[in-house]
């Protein structure tokens, strides 16, 4: 038996994969991984396919030095600044995403952390999404406290969004105003409070193939169930501008081998996929069964129509 099926067949049997195993996948012939991370996907997910949007809440001026990012106001990029939407324009985009039949919506703010009153007015925005529209709210509101994620669940979100962005080892490099133990402590609170949590990270920021990796088996220490894979799109003024983009090959072999690893986990392309030129159904074929449609948070991405098409093209049901 070859190394890649004795590994599909480990999986399918309910084990797990080791590092070595795994760092093993990324030198094993790409359609080959790639064909086993789908019959593992269909396995534990069948058809399922988790379709999520997202609002862009609060804008700019981030106190935080994540070198990827457009809204740090650490460097000078063309996004635009405002502080957080008014709750009547939060509703209407909820209820847009709603009637086209998304059905996770989730609001996203720039910043370390909401405060105290900025948590006051998102919780009555998510009151009013769950009081007029069916669809579930998550949240993507920076490293709270435990207490803080209890009233957004109370609120009436069920999911928070927090990325972990890259390995232990990486994070350094990435980002200095924060530490990776902050992200691993906010995910562990928001779980606490009784949310359950999506994080992933960005391909592309000068990790290696054992970064990847690492970041993967650290969600799994954690029991993530949704992972967004985001590729770099290097904003010009950002200290990344220059870094190389992945290819399209790139995403699938990574979606595939975090299928390995995370064999039940809902794994999302998320932003960068603008970038590709198969809108990211080579990744949907190869292990990858969620995506954040629409625009990005400051990038383009594809109309919630155009995804509904190729999902349905492809054999996926959009279901929570």
């Amino acid at each position: 038996m070859g190394f890649v099926k004795e590994q599909k067949e480990k999986v399918l049997g309910g084990e797990q994969i080791t590092k070595e195993e795994a760092m093993r996948l990324y030198e094993e012939p790409l359609e080959e991984v790639c064909t086993a991370a789908d019959e593992i996907r269909r396995y534990f997910c069948e058809d399922r396919f988790d379709l999520c949007t997202i609002i862009n809440g609060k804008s700019g001026k981030c106190p935080e030095d994540c070198k990827y990012c457009a809204q740090s106001a650490y460097y000078h990029t063309s996004t635009e600044d405002y502080p957080l939407l008014e709750t009547e324009e939060i509703v209407r985009q909820a209820k847009y995403n709603a009637d086209r039949g998304v059905l996770r919506y989730s609001i996203v703010t720039s910043g370390r952390a909401l405060k105290d009153e900025e948590i006051d007015q998102m919780c009555g925005a998510i009151r009013a999404i769950r009081e007029q529209t069916d669809i579930e709210v998550c949240v993507s509101f920076g490293l709270l406290s435990e207490a803080q994620f209890r009233r957004v669940k109370e609120a009436g979100a069920s999911r928070v969004h927090n990325n972990l962005e890259t390995s232990r080892r990486n994070f350094p490099n990435v980002c200095t105003t924060h530490t990776f133990d902050d992200k691993v402590e906010a995910v562990k609170a928001a779980k606490s409070a009784g949310l359950t949590v999506c994080s992933g990270g960005i391909m592309g920021l000068g990790e290696t193939v054992e970064d990847r990796i690492d970041m993967a088996l650290t969600l799994r220490e954690l029991g993530i169930r949704s992972v967004p894979v985001n590729m770099l799109n290097p904003i010009p003024g950002t200290p990344y501008e220059g870094n190389p983009r992945l290819t399209v090959d790139d995403m699938r072999r990574i979606t595939a081998v975090y299928r390995f690893i995370l064999p039940d986990a809902a794994i999302r392309l998320a932003g960068g996929r603008g970038l590709m030129e198969d809108k990211g159904e080579g990744c949907f074929r190869s292990g990858a069964n969620a995506a954040i449609s629409g625009d990005m948070l400051t990038t383009a991405g594809y109309s919630i129509e155009t995804d509904m098409d190729m999902l349905d093209r492809i054999g996926y049901r959009v279901v929570l």
